[in-house]
């Protein structure tokens, strides 16, 4: 992937530099040119100085072309601009932002940016949607530790009943789309050609959740 990663206090340059090792390309922004000082030493990650919302930085990073987007600056009203610019004006497929008042989460999640709090975990939860980007949150609860995931299912699965996909703890599904009709399935309900299936999905368990899908995605 591309991605350019706005903010580079602790979670931005650990982000940047996490996914660097992964072989991803990073651009981190940031106001301040010192804090390049953070950033490992990559050939992988590039820095740019200056704001996250301005066009002519974000274009000189490569938004045009960037696969993911993600603002960890330290102000909530500075992560909301720049994610809404990656979203808004450039389209950017995957758009993520850290928040620190969860009073705003409701915000967030009618312009369709999914968002996380919490200062310990806040890397590990960016980098598991980045890393299940297929697999795109349609609401989140709390700071980010249940999500709602809406996806069709592979072949393979066809036939089987959807309780089977139940972990206990970690993933369960809450609704089926059948035929433009939503119902929610019973202990003896199978998977048909073309449903749109909700799970609720522990963050921590999307690795999981993919394994049931990826001979579908093939990523």
């Amino acid at each position: 992937m591309k991605v350019i990663v706005v903010g580079c206090g602790r979670v931005g340059a650990t982000l940047a530099g996490l996914l660097a090792l992964e072989g991803h390309d990073v651009r981190v922004v940031d106001r301040r040119p010192r804090a390049a000082r953070r950033l490992p030493d990559s050939p992988r990650i590039r820095f740019h100085d200056g704001n996250g919302y301005s066009r002519a930085v974000l274009q000189s990073a490569g938004i045009e072309h960037a696969d993911a987007f993600v603002a960890v600056t330290s102000g909530d009203n500075s992560n909301l601009v720049c994610a809404r610019t990656a979203k808004e004006t450039y389209r950017v497929p995957i758009v993520l932002a850290r928040i620190y008042d969860p009073r705003r989460a409701d915000l967030y999640r009618d312009l369709g940016i999914p968002a996380v709090a919490g200062v310990r975990w806040t890397v590990h939860q960016i980098h598991q949607m980045l890393l299940h980007r297929h697999l795109s949150p349609e609401l989140s609860f709390g700071n980010g530790e249940t999500l709602l995931i809406r996806s069709e299912l592979p072949d393979y699965l066809i036939g089987r009943r959807l309780t089977e996909f139940d972990v206990d703890g970690e993933i369960r599904v809450v609704e089926v789309t059948r035929a433009g009709r939503s119902l929610i399935p019973a202990h003896s309900t199978s998977a048909q050609a073309d449903d749109l299936v909700t799970f609720a999905v522990a963050a921590t368990a999307l690795g999981r959740l993919r394994g049931f899908l990826d001979k579908e995605l093939g990523t």
